[in-house]
């Protein structure tokens, strides 16, 4: 029996030596170590031995299975090496060839106005706040002097989500919770950019969802001549230095007395265009003095202080910016559109 394991150690090492691939050698694992292999069937039959063999013939068995486990490991890990040493020389990548540029995006000209708006009154020393877009009906209307039930909010179809939550139909909620923030504290002087959403029908110059930019100013002693030479300040860094300003008396519920607020056509010079309709005069928001009910409501004590207040769209501001016939092609991501921005 020694013999015969002297032999099956000498066979079984000259077949795992010469194996030539890791597939081969599991096989010959099996062969030589499985529970039908020869080792396996000899040491069955150890039974049959004399009580002075059986330790002999095992001490030898166990080295013969020790011999065939360390060349397995040792022909394995060399199998191992040689396959991913062949994948990874598959694999190489040539780091001197020409990469391939990554397309890379443009800033939307909605987005470029508002960084623009935003630069211009940061640098008047305004302060940029936010607010949420779902919002109450105490803050979107009753807050800013519009009671339910009142006419004028005929003109901001709303959605609503239930009787009091809606999507605010403008930024002004923003002015009404910055104050309620301030305390009564002075100076104030924020702008409030965000997206505004109203039951418009979408067509060249409307669309149900937009941005909106307002601005708000309180302090003691401000007057209807300190948000001209703001505004007239705007719109010279926005279009140009020669640009003039206009103030028309309108109507807001949040402010008194209320303006619309027209710049000279950037354009024509004021000679008469195209884009100003042969008026010289293009309208671009609204403002005002903020109304004292407004002033109350938000903290402040109307015989003290005063303020004023302005709201303007940046999407009509890029139409006008960029020559844009159609505030749709804002929205609807054509790349043929934007493509042409790139370099604003």
């Amino acid at each position: 029996m020694k013999e015969r394991l002297e032999a099956l150690k000498k066979a079984a090492l000259e077949e795992l030596e010469s194996a030539g691939g890791l597939q081969a050698l599991n096989e010959l694992r099996i062969k030589y170590l499985g529970k039908k292999g020869p080792l396996t069937e000899i040491l069955r039959g150890m039974g049959a031995l004399s009580a002075e063999e059986r330790p002999v013939i095992g001490q030898v068995a166990n080295e013969v299975r020790s011999a065939i486990e360390g060349i397995l490991a040792r022909k394995t890990e060399t199998l191992e090496q040689q396959a991913t040493d062949s994948r990874l020389a598959g694999e190489t990548i040539d780091v001197t060839l020409p990469g391939r540029k990554s397309p890379e995006g443009t800033i939307h000209p909605i987005s470029k106005v508002i960084q623009d708006i935003e630069d211009i009154f940061l640098g008047m020393g305004y302060k940029v706040a936010e607010g949420p877009e779902v919002e109450q009906d105490y803050y979107n209307f009753e807050a800013l002097n519009l009671p339910k039930n009142h006419p004028a909010r005929d003109m901001q179809d709303s959605f609503y989500i239930t009787e009091d939550i809606l999507l605010r139909t403008h930024t002004s909620p923003v002015q009404v919770r910055t104050m309620e923030r301030m305390k009564g504290e002075v100076p104030l002087k924020v702008i409030c950019p965000g997206k505004v959403y109203r039951r418009d029908e979408d067509d060249a110059t409307h669309s149900h969802q937009f941005t909106q930019i307002e601005g708000l100013v309180v302090d003691k002693g401000i007057r209807m001549s300190d948000l001209k030479g703001t505004l007239l300040q705007f719109a010279r860094e926005m279009f140009g230095p020669d640009v003039n300003v206009r103030l028309r008396p309108s109507f807001f519920p949040f402010t008194e007395p209320s303006v619309e607020v027209d710049i000279s056509c950037y354009q024509c010079g004021g000679a008469g265009c195209r884009m100003c309709k042969q008026s010289g005069w293009i309208e671009i928001l609204g403002a005002g003095m903020v109304h004292p009910r407004v002033l109350e409501m938000g903290g402040y004590d109307p015989s003290v202080y005063s303020g004023f207040a302005f709201g303007m769209g940046p999407d009509r501001i890029a139409l006008l910016k960029y020559g844009v016939d159609d505030i749709r092609h804002l929205y609807t991501n054509d790349l043929r559109f934007l493509r042409q921005f790139g370099r604003i």
